[in-house]
């Protein structure tokens, strides 16, 4: 698979697992979590670019935290920043 593809895919799946929490489904969450966790470790991070390095090494740590209000937030906020990576920078 290409970046362009394992991104938009991996932005997906965080915001699966923000509408999750905030439904408090939990269960589905934490599933689309382990794949957005499969689909950071497909990326090929030598072809991106340094802020993006840092969203996907921070990602890990976000989605082990036990504080659901701000996992459901910042997984929205990654969500979009990936999103908007792939439109502006992979087209």
């Amino acid at each position: 698979m290409k970046n362009r593809q394992i991104l938009e895919a991996l932005a997906s799946d965080l915001k699966r697992v923000s509408l999750g929490i905030q439904r408090n489904s939990h269960k589905m969450a934490d599933r689309f979590a382990k794949e957005a966790l499969a689909r950071k470790n497909e990326t090929d991070v030598s072809h991106l670019d340094p802020y993006m390095h840092k969203i996907l090494k921070n990602l890990e740590e976000l989605i082990q935290t036990t504080n659901s209000q701000r996992k459901a937030e910042d997984t929205l906020m990654y969500s979009t920043l990936i999103q908007n990576y792939v439109v502006v920078k992979l087209k």
